[in-house]
């Protein structure tokens, strides 16, 4: 009898891990100038695809663009944020699309992907929001401690008129473009006393997993966008060694290799 009550136990205790974990979602932000379509155009969505991440819909501000029918495995959603609207804008305009994705899914856990300034939106987003069921964040060549590129940017359109008149006329739009986003911009400076990136990275932090793909440059000194250094979380004050760390060498924008290290990422979480 004893015998049979401890092979019962261990068939019990043997179906239980084999049953499956719920599955995950996948929600990927895009960064300063991108859109949903970044993921597709780089190919990372389609390497996601290939390895089992099913596209379930874009979130947009007109609302959810679903797939017909949603899937039932691990998923990924990407979202359309005002790339050119200070970082706080973009968070909340994150919260809203997250809070809509979790109602959906209540009880699947979220994974964050954000690239160059997605990163930094995802963090504050957790910071002001604290989302609840995330099991990570992982960020790609995102600019945690600033980029002086950000000020050369303000610099370069920093004009009165009527020389903001000339450089309109020559530049064309790309100068429009810039300093409408000037909100972004200075959320981007390297971290000093009164910046929002300051202020960030000394707040308390969910305790999460943390991962930062670093693009570590010729010289490692990092890509043409962002220092090594501002793309590694554990250079964040408040998460000092809490975070994982992997080095492609790429240029700042998306490539399918992103997808590649993210279905390996993916696969320890």
């Amino acid at each position: 009898m004893i015998k049979q009550l401890g092979n019962f136990f261990i068939v019990v205790f043997l179906g239980l891990q084999s049953l499956p974990a719920s599955p995950d979602i996948l929600v990927l932000v895009h960064g300063y100038l991108g859109n949903a379509a970044s993921w597709e155009r780089s190919g990372v969505s389609a390497v996601l695809h290939q390895n089992g991440w099913q596209r379930a819909g874009i979130a947009t501000p007109a609302g959810m663009i679903s797939t017909a029918d949603i899937p039932a495995g691990n998923k990924l959603y990407t979202v359309e944020l005002p790339s050119i609207a200070p970082i706080r804008v973009q968070a909340d305009v994150l919260h809203t699309y997250l809070y809509g994705i979790q109602n959906t899914h209540p009880d699947e856990p979220l994974v964050l992907v954000g690239h160059s300034a997605g990163g930094v939106v995802a963090r504050l987003l957790l910071i002001r929001h604290g989302l609840s069921n995330t099991k990570a964040l992982v960020t790609i060549a995102s600019p945690h401690l600033g980029t002086a590129r950000a000020i050369e940017a303000l610099d370069a359109t920093d004009d009165p008129f009527p020389i903001s008149m000339m450089k309109d006329f020559f530049a064309g739009e790309i100068y429009d473009v810039v300093r409408d986003s000037w909100g972004v911009l200075l959320d981007l400076t390297p971290a000093h006393p009164g910046s929002l990136l300051h202020w960030l990275n000394q707040q308390s932090h969910p305790d999460i997993q943390y991962i930062s793909v670093l693009r570590p440059g010729p010289v490692g000194l990092g890509d043409e966008l962002v220092p090594s250094f501002s793309q590694d979380m554990n250079n964040v004050q408040a998460l000092a060694g809490k975070s994982v760390t992997h080095r492609l060498p790429l240029r700042h924008a998306l490539q399918p290799a992103d997808g590649i290290k993210l279905v390996e990422i993916l696969q320890t979480l």
